[in-house]
Order: structure tokens, then C-alpha cells, then sequence
């Protein structure tokens, strides 16, 4: 099989504040901590009507982890999971992803609530997030399961 170009431009930068890993919390939603997207100039116009949505998607390059790790042990048990399986930021392309609040926007800065972003990542995309289309109640992971319904006994 022929590997394919891939460029891939950032978007916009992250200013967190988390200045290591080990500072920023396992999911986003596990903090109300602030942080600020700022979208570079020649991509502002594609924040027209962002702030007709209450939550986006933010995906970033997460450049600290690292990329050779394709097992990890999650902080959901001590048994190592694939990184497909999981959430890990380390991955062969540590994309990662984060629903966050949009606190509010000014100008090319968003600001936003519930980003595990480091701080200076840079941002790959943004999207809208839609509870009425993205939110699958019925999907499941069941290792995640089992070891969250463990812990509560």
C-alpha cells in the first residue's frame, strides 16, 4: 500500500494552564479550569456563528506524549490497554480530542472550560459539538465499566 501526503497545518494555539502532563487532569471534563484557544489570524473567519454552540470539540496535537507507546495503563486499573482502546495521549499521531464549554469568545481567542490541552499545543481543528447528534447514549466500553462499578464497591 502507498502511504499517502498528509500535511497537516495548525490552526491556533493552546495557552493553558497546565505546564506539564502530569499537571493536567485524565479527561477535561474532570476540571472547570479555563484555558484559551487562540486561532491564528488566517483562520479567524472560520470562527463565524462559533458562538451559537455551547461545547466544541478541540482537537490538538498533544507534543509532549509520546508517539512509540502503543500500550498504557489507564487510571481506570493497572492492567495495560491498548492506546486504540483507551484515551491516552501517547499514540503513534497524538492527536487528541476534548469536549470543552465555550466560555466566551473575543476576537481569535476562545475561552473555554475543561480542556486537558498543555500548554502551547497547537490546535488541528475545531468543531461543534451537538448532544443531539455526537451523544450515543447506549455506547459502551466494557473494560471501563468494569473497573469504574469496582471501584464504587
Amino acid at each position: 500500500m502507498e502511504e499517502a501526503d498528509m500535511l497537516l497545518r495548525p490552526i491556533g494555539v493552546v495557552h493553558s494552564p497546565y505546564l506539564e502532563m502530569d499537571q493536567a487532569p485524565f479527561q477535561g471534563r474532570m476540571s472547570s479550569a479555563e484555558s484559551v484557544v487562540e486561532v491564528f489570524e488566517e483562520y479567524v473567519d472560520g470562527l463565524k456563528d462559533v458562538e451559537a454552540a455551547s461545547h466544541l470539540y478541540i482537537l490538538y496535537w498533544a507534543h509532549r506524549a509520546s508517539r512509540e507507546i502503543l500500550q498504557s495503563v489507564t487510571p481506570w486499573g493497572p492492567e495495560a490497554r491498548g492506546v486504540f482502546a483507551c484515551r491516552s495521549p501517547s499514540r503513534p499521531n497524538p492527536i487528541n480530542l476534548c469536549v470543552v464549554e465555550l466560555v466566551r469568545r473575543e476576537d481569535n481567542r476562545l475561552t473555554v472550560r475543561g480542556l486537558d490541552a498543555l500548554e502551547g499545543s497547537l490546535v488541528v481543528d475545531i468543531k461543534p459539538y451537538s448532544g443531539y447528534i455526537d451523544a450515543v447514549p447506549e455506547a459502551r466500553i466494557a473494560w471501563f465499566e468494569a473497573s469504574f462499578r469496582r471501584r464504587l464497591e
